[in-house]
């Protein structure tokens, strides 16, 4: 079994915050066939279904964003889990607009909701991190995060979310970069395996040796001492032995 976990803050308030986009993603995966309506367990709300062949559960903590840990860390207790089946999907700062990521443990980056992740679930569980931009100085963090999306926003959030939805079986078989390809042309980027790799720089070649080189520093031909040919070069170039 797999948890997925959206991260967010509960209620109408916030639920089209910048903050929220996790709540947003795993909201279109449980709009895909197969996943019960939401209920609350765990301090959260909560959908079960079925993704690639795996029961997964959805989750979304009601328990606003710093505290994200404590639902997560009940429902992987009450299924004996461990941090290698939970995948949180939650906003990153320092992505572009648009931008995915994925990978297994890391740091927190500041990220209150991965704070309480790591304190009540440990590390080793995947982080689906999706670019919200940053708004260029510090001061302006908190009113970006818990800003709504622009409406310029929807060109690239509704067919990131589409995309994640489609492809949602390989979030669970970790089918990571051809995930991330997904993704990426969804919003009109260019898949990792296109996109232009840095050249190695050539080495230099040895300088090669020119046939008069080679002859000179080489080993001395076998010329004939005997017999017909001998006689010839004698004739054209003397017998320098004498």
């Amino acid at each position: 079994m797999l948890i997925i976990a959206g991260l967010g803050n509960p209620g109408a308030k916030y639920a089209g915050n910048r903050h929220n986009i996790g709540f947003m993603a795993v909201d279109a995966i449980q709009r895909r066939p197969g996943f019960s309506p939401w209920s609350k367990k765990f301090k959260a709300e909560i959908s079960e279904g079925e993704l690639a062949g795996e029961k997964v559960l959805l989750i979304k903590p009601q328990t606003f964003m710093n505290l994200s840990g404590e639902a997560v860390g009940e429902a992987m207790r009450f299924y004996k889990l461990g941090p290698e089946s939970v995948i949180a999907i939650y906003d990153e700062l320092d992505l572009a607009a648009g931008k995915a990521r994925i990978k297994t443990g890391g740091g927190h980056g500041g990220h209150n909701g991965v704070k309480s992740l790591d304190a009540h679930c440990g590390k080793d569980y995947r982080r689906l991190r999706l670019g919200i931009g940053h708004p260029g100085v510090k001061e302006l963090v908190h009113n970006h995060v818990l800003g709504d999306f622009a409406k310029a926003d929807q060109a690239w959030l509704s067919p990131l979310l589409d995309a994640i939805t489609d492809n949602a079986e390989m979030l669970v078989k970790a089918e990571d970069s051809q995930l991330m390809n997904k993704l990426a042309l969804a919003v009109g980027g260019k898949p990792d395996d296109e996109k232009p790799k840095a050249e190695k720089p050539q080495q230099p070649k040895p300088a090669g040796k020119s046939h008069i080189h080679q002859a000179r520093g080489g080993a001395k031909p076998n010329i004939p001492t005997t017999g017909p040919m001998a006689e010839m070069l004698k004739k054209m170039f003397g017998d320098k032995g004498k």
